[in-house]
């Protein structure tokens, strides 16, 4: 059956990719939690394209003059769900942690088409300000190219290198020894995959597994990410799953069974494999998420409690379906 629902994740994701249809449902199962309105952070953020980058679309606090020496600013990378080279497609999840005081780069350029199945997705109505988002893909145009693993540490190299240039306007402000990848379903996989390098502090992965070996050869064309993948983790690990009804969930079952070695978290909410991406703030994953940074890559305790302990935040709200190894 796991090896059935593997295969059917990869045919929906290549055709998401390659057609712009989604076969799989983003909507929430019937019984999905309420929705959470997560307040923004402290920092204003301005989403941006760079020339000296244009292949990604950068989220950052807009007054950086606050961000140096031990408040420099941490980097995450962002792969999208469904290999989507649109920079925009996250905006209001990835503003969310923007506006906590990080260095988020998205894969995929800030003016590109969404694609066609974020047609009629644009934010919830309270949702984290952010510049109106690029306009979705035109039906029957060719779809954009699809985004590559190695986009992720594109992001990285360029943000270590802007870091040291002396005409950057990230000059000193960037923590480059506190790096993140994050993705989505596909960039959850593309996240899986770069999480071998050795700059990267923790990887989470949202709504997304390695595929089970089926020799499905649409699995293994969309990330470079294996099941052999798990074993090159070399820093903490969290999850952020829909529960059964998100169609990862079997992959994201097995990539923490076999997964040894490194702190690893697990965390299920019923929403499906759409998450709570677009709802205000993120809702339950922009919280989360958040958190889950603040604690790793800013060394927040307070933070470390919904993780941390038997009664952990997280483990003690019946939202969530918690496992952990070696975080206790």
């Amino acid at each position: 059956m796991k090896r059935l629902i593997a295969a059917a994740f990869a045919l929906a994701c290549t055709t998401m990719v390659y057609a712009q249809t989604p076969s799989v449902s983003l909507q929430p199962p019937p019984n999905a939690p309420p929705i959470k309105e997560n307040p923004a952070g402290p920092y204003a953020v301005t989403v941006e394209a760079d020339p000296s980058l244009p292949t990604h679309t950068i989220y950052r606090p807009t007054d950086l003059k606050p961000f140096s020496g031990t408040k420099s600013l941490p980097i995450v990378s962002w792969g999208n769900g469904a290999c989507a080279n649109a920079g925009t497609l996250f905006q209001v999840f990835l503003t969310q942690v923007a506006s906590h005081g990080y260095l988020v780069i998205s894969i995929g350029p800030k003016d590109a088409p969404l694609p066609a199945f974020a047609q009629g997705a644009r934010p919830s109505a309270g949702a984290t300000p952010a510049p109106t988002p690029a306009p979705a893909a035109t039906p029957g145009a060719i779809p954009a190219p699809a985004s590559r693993d190695a986009q992720l540490i594109d992001a990285i190299d360029w943000a270590i290198k802007e870091n040291d240039r002396k005409d950057s306007a990230y000059r000193d402000r960037l923590n480059t020894k506190k790096i993140a990848v994050m993705g989505q379903s596909c960039g959850g996989l593309q996240a899986i995959a770069s999480s071998a390098d050795p700059r990267i502090v923790t990887s989470v992965i949202w709504n997304s597994g390695v595929f089970v070996e089926t020799g499905n050869t649409a699995a293994r064309s969309l990330s470079g990410a294996r099941k052999q993948s798990l074993s090159k983790f070399h820093a903490p690990v969290a999850y952020f799953i829909g529960g059964p009804s998100d169609v990862a969930y079997p992959n994201a079952e097995d990539d923490f069974k076999r997964i040894e070695g490194v702190p690893v978290f697990k965390g299920n909410i019923n929403s499906g494999h759409g998450g709570t991406f677009r709802h205000p703030g993120a809702g339950w994953f922009g919280e989360v998420g958040v958190a889950w940074l603040n604690w790793q890559l800013k060394g927040d305790k307070q933070a470390s409690r919904y993780f941390v302990g038997k009664d952990c935040t997280l483990c003690t709200n019946p939202i969530w379906t918690v496992e952990k190894k070696k975080l206790d």
